[in-house]
């Protein structure tokens, strides 16, 4: 007979070893709990038996101590309060005991942490509706997936094993690396020491230079654009034209429209989502970079035919030739189901509308029509009117003339004061601010006298960004519960400030083009450009799109069985390739051995292959957001109980679905590498 301690030990030991694969997720949550507790934040933990008293270890870990004194964090167990459990239960259902409480204690932007073994439970999957709904985080965890728990939750920490004892025994693990994580990085948080420099160095999905919090998102809604400014000097005029000719210098690309908007409002202390249009080909795919590498989530609509550019030709600060790209706009496709559940939890709405199409959608329409948090919308002469009840549009001088035909005679505040109270009549809106340039703005809400709101002082300058810096300010100010007149004034401020701090040259680090891996040519299969291409073809015959990555640095048997089995999953199979740059990052100085370019070379040169995209950061996630494959396949590595894909929940966003296809037993690329290593050596 076996010892029971023996089958015990060896069930943990079995699980140990996946296990270590959620030290990224725990270092994750116990950052970003760090900075939401430490500048006020509440956690709410809950779960049923075993797991209500893992739900409570924690929660008196953080309001006491794990090892150091530190300050008291607040978290509140919500299976401790018997007389709340008994009557909440009683009078609702057990059911409806922890959503129920959850109502009373959570604020949008908290987070709730449900714990469980199985991820069945009824009350917790009520809970984390109930959460949903208030604006709170969802994180949970629990034993093996798929399960409705993990499903339903934004984040999940999944326990690889199917012995419940053993997830729970992980559980309380899980739950002292996490204050451990806390504890490492609320000294940072708290300015009483100097910054890490491990995962706790900075706050999770932040990128930029200040802090964040997570009291809720601000969404911004609209079109998004690829902006180039080409920079050079002008020495000659052409000799076979009357034109001046400008000797290019350099190039700088950046998101434009409402991509812009969502740049200028990073950093501001709240999670920022993009909800916007991309095409299949490159600039699609450099608009996706350059979001996701600044900490905007970007949940895109299909586009179809090419990305909107705006190229400037300028000179000695001075813009000679605007050349637009793209064509007439299309509509774009269907909404994501996420980009609707994000909504559903925005602290505020901006409605960033370049006229190509994204604002006309009905389904986003209907859904900001029935969203409760306050709407700003910045209009455009081609857009729709804004949705009655929005709590403040924003059109400039020029479009609410153009908007109502006035002749704008008299002042500027005359003009502005009769066409912003007409608008605000017209569109049934809360009220319009009328943005006057170097005159500030003209605020036209339900008393008969307008609030006139001047700039410390007037700016002269480049005002590519101004509008969407006033519109964004005033956005984020509404989230935290400003009065309509205080979200104006705050935004002439910041957009004053914007324009004499030097505008969109300053207000954003120039991006080099030539840092971007995926516009390098290499091959007829090479490149988003081509990539893009394969993936319209396959999507206009109604074809499935299969996507899979690696570093691929000794290209293999092993990999080619893995490329073949995913290939048949689809019509055509694109693979991300990790950059020579990010493949040293996750394997150290040594590798690659074989350059990407080379790499890139092998993989587009095999028939299972129809595309090949090169991406630099250590994920492929800003790559997949762009390529919107139908499935994303990987290797064995997560087969037989290991641990979720960790780019399933990207995928989900568009609908995707994720599959594991066996690698050949043996075939390694570091086992190839160390066995020629060790025969050198041996021959020596």
């Amino acid at each position: 007979m076996t010892d029971p301690l023996d089958s015990h030990l060896a069930a943990l030991g079995a699980a140990i070893g996946p296990f270590r694969t959620v030290a990224v997720r725990l270092a994750h949550w116990g950052a970003e709990l760090a900075w939401h507790l430490g500048r006020g934040g509440r956690l709410l933990v809950a779960g049923n038996g075993g797991s209500a008293a893992e739900a409570q270890h924690l929660a008196a870990e953080l309001v006491g101590k794990l090892r150091e004194d530190r300050l008291p964090l607040s978290a509140i167990a919500l299976t401790s309060d018997s007389s709340a459990v008994t009557a909440i239960s009683n009078d609702y259902g057990y059911d409806q005991v922890f959503a129920r409480q959850v109502h009373a204690h959570g604020r949008p932007g908290d987070i709730l942490l449900v714990i469980s073994t199985s991820g069945r439970s009824a009350n917790l999957l009520a809970a984390v509706r109930a959460a949903a709904a208030a604006g709170l985080r969802t994180w949970a965890m629990t034993g093996p997936a798929p399960n409705p728990l993990a499903d339903a939750c934004d984040e999940v920490l999944r326990c690889p094993s199917a012995d419940s004892q053993v997830v729970q025994e992980l559980h309380l693990v899980s739950v002292h690396v996490l204050c451990e994580h806390i504890d490492l990085t609320l000294p940072v948080v708290l300015g009483t020491a100097a910054p890490a420099t491990g995962p706790e160095a900075a706050r999770p999905e932040a990128t930029g230079s200040e802090e964040r919090t997570t009291m809720g998102r601000l969404v911004i809604v609209g079109d998004t654009l690829l902006d180039r400014d080409i920079e050079g000097a002008v020495r000659r005029i052409a000799p076979d034209a009357p034109a001046p000719v400008l000797d290019e210098e350099r190039v700088t690309e950046r998101p434009g429209g409402a991509g812009l908007a969502a740049l200028l409002a990073v950093g501001h202390g709240r999670d920022v989502i993009l909800i916007t249009a991309l095409a299949d080909d490159a600039g699609g795919a450099r608009l996706t970079e350059l979001l996701t590498a600044a900490g905007v989530e970007v949940h895109a609509l299909p586009l179809p035919g090419r990305t909107p550019e705006k190229v400037r030709l300028r000179s000695s600060g001075q813009v000679l030739l605007r050349l637009d790209r793209g064509g007439e706009p299309q509509p774009p496709g269907d909404v994501p189901e996420p980009a609707l559940a994000a909504l559903r939890t925005a602290a505020a709405v901006l409605v960033s509308d370049y006229g190509r199409g994204v604002s006309r959608h009905p389904a986003l329409r209907a859904a900001l029509e029935q969203n409760p948090a306050p709407v700003v919308w910045d209009p455009h002469p081609r857009g729709p009117a804004p949705i009655p009840n929005a709590r403040l549009v924003t059109p400039n001088l020029a479009e609410a003339r153009g908007f109502t035909g006035d002749a704008g005679r008299g002042s500027t505040l005359g003009t502005a004061q009769r066409t912003g109270q007409q608008l605000r009549g017209r569109w049934r809106v809360g009220a319009v601010a009328v943005t006057c340039g170097a005159e500030g703005a003209v605020l036209c809400h339900a008393g008969p006298t307008p609030l006139v709101v001047a700039p410390d002082s007037v700016e002269t300058g480049d005002t590519c960004g101004a509008g969407d810096r006033f519109a964004a300010t005033a956005a984020l100010a509404l989230a935290d519960g400003a009065l309509v007149s205080e979200a104006v004034q705050q935004a002439v401020a910041a957009a004053g400030g914007y324009l004499a701090a030097g505008g969109i040259s300053t207000a954003l680090t120039p991006l080099d083009r030539s840092a971007n891996p995926t516009a390098q040519d290499g091959g007829d299969r090479i490149g988003a450009d081509q990539a893009g291409r394969v993936i319209a073809e396959v999507r206009a015959r109604g074809g499935t799109v299969v996507a899979t990555g690696g570093c691929f640095d000794l290209l293999h048997t092993g990999h080619l069985a893995t490329l073949r089995a995913a290939r048949r999953l689809g019509d055509c199979l694109v693979v991300c390739l990790n950059s020579d740059a990010s493949v040293r990052r996750l394997k150290g100085p040594d590798r690659p051995l074989t350059g990407q370019a080379d790499r890139a070379r092998l993989l587009a040169a095999l028939d299972c292959v129809d595309a090949v995209v090169i991406f630099n950061e250590p994920t492929p996630e800003t790559v997949l957001t762009w390529l919107r494959p139908d499935v994303w396949v990987k290797g064995g590595d997560y087969a037989d109980g290991g641990p979720g894909l960790p780019e399933a929940q990207l995928v989900a966003r568009w609908g995707g679905h994720t599959a594991i296809v066996p690698y050949l037993d043996g075939k390694s690329t570091t086992r190839t590498i160390a066995a020629a290593r060790t025969a050198t050596t041996t021959r020596r």
